[in-house]
């Protein structure tokens, strides 16, 4: 088969690899219909990924078809079009049963690591792919969920929604600040409505991101390039600062801007996948009473997502809407996935693992 091999930093080539096999007898191997790239795959090219070594595959979303099944595997059937989640759970060990399934302890890869594909096993990138712990690391595709939605489900939907939206602990009525308006970005403005976000500023250096993301659940945009920049985010929000501030990419700067708007009482929730330390200046913040969240992207809300975007899609079938009609409101009340589509900017690269 075809494969994206890494080959080192900076280099990476198209080439021809053995095909995957039934390792264990709760492996699938899937036939990739659908995959993407990633902001962690960029990082990964730069070197900043130590841990992923030459000749390794590259990726870890994608949909496809079913291929094969091994003999333990009990919830998908060869011939099933299928997402692949890109943390696997063994579902069996303490983090598991958590539902911490990005620390899962199986052997698969590293113990406590569960996000493998193209970083400690072959990835997918790749007309084949070896899929371990498929009844928990598997999720089948409702009909009428296209492939383009779907694939948003591996990685980059959950990791908005949880690490951005769930860690940053929004609440009814907060304001919500993303910085970044890449594909984790628009997901996190996107789902934040979920929580009830009365308010969400998106911020980037980006023209076009930043007009694009009032499709996605953004009231408010803000180029973050502008001298006053901060004065505008405190002007929408009476001068105290935005409730709960969304790091979506994965660079000092970002980190620290999400630091001068938040207020006191407020929370930082970083996405980001940051490859060079942070100063975290507590000198200035120990008096704030702020909470900071990192983390990892578990996909315990992958069903649930998976859901909503089943009902908009179903929903789009059975009613058309207008050109007019879809631009009476900027907040969608389900999320859409397949219009997060990956684009980048020079301070906006998708932030997800």
């Amino acid at each position: 088969m075809k494969a994206m091999v890494y080959q080192g930093p900076g280099s990476r080539a198209w080439k021809q690899v053995p095909d995957p096999v039934i390792v264990d007898p709760t492996d699938v191997v899937v036939r990739i219909d659908t995959t993407t790239i990633c902001g962690t795959d960029l990082h990964i090219l730069k070197g900043d990924v130590p841990a992923v070594t030459q000749g390794r595959i590259l990726g870890h979303e994608g949909v496809g078809t079913v291929a094969e099944v091994g003999s333990a595997v009990s919830t998908v059937a060869v011939g099933d079009r299928v997402i692949i989640s890109c943390i696997s759970a063994c579902g069996s060990c303490s983090y598991c049963h958590q539902g911490l399934y990005a620390h899962c302890l199986a052997d698969e890869g590293a113990s406590g690591i569960g996000w493998i594909f193209g970083h400690l096993i072959d990835g997918t990138q790749a007309e084949l792919v070896r899929v371990p712990f498929a009844d928990n690391s598997l999720y089948r595709v409702p009909e009428g969920v296209s492939d383009e939605a779907a694939v948003m489900l591996s990685d980059i939907l959950p990791t908005g929604f949880e690490i951005g939206v769930r860690y940053g602990r929004v609440k009814p009525g907060d304001v919500v600040a993303v910085v970044g308006a890449g594909p984790v970005g628009l997901a996190s403005m996107m789902t934040a409505g979920l929580y009830g976000a009365a308010r969400v500023i998106a911020l980037d250096l980006d023209a076009n991101r930043l007009e694009q993301a009032g499709s996605f659940g953004a009231t408010d945009a803000v180029n973050s390039g502008d001298e006053d920049w901060v004065e505008q985010v405190l002007a929408r929000t009476d001068g105290l600062g935005v409730d709960v501030a969304i790091e979506a990419v994965g660079v000092p700067a970002t980190f620290e801007a999400c630091l001068a708007i938040v207020r006191p009482g407020g929370s930082v929730a970083n996405v980001g996948v940051h490859g060079a330390s942070v100063e975290l200046p507590l000198q200035d913040l120990w008096i704030k009473d702020l909470s900071i969240t990192t983390g990892l992207v578990s996909t315990s809300t992958t069903s649930m997502l998976l859901k909503l975007v089943a009902q908009s899609s179903s929903q789009r079938r059975s009613s058309p809407r207008t050109a007019s009609a879809s631009t009476t409101s900027t907040r969608p009340t389900t999320p859409s996935a397949e219009r997060v589509r990956p684009r980048r900017s020079r301070w906006s690269s998708p932030a997800d693992p």
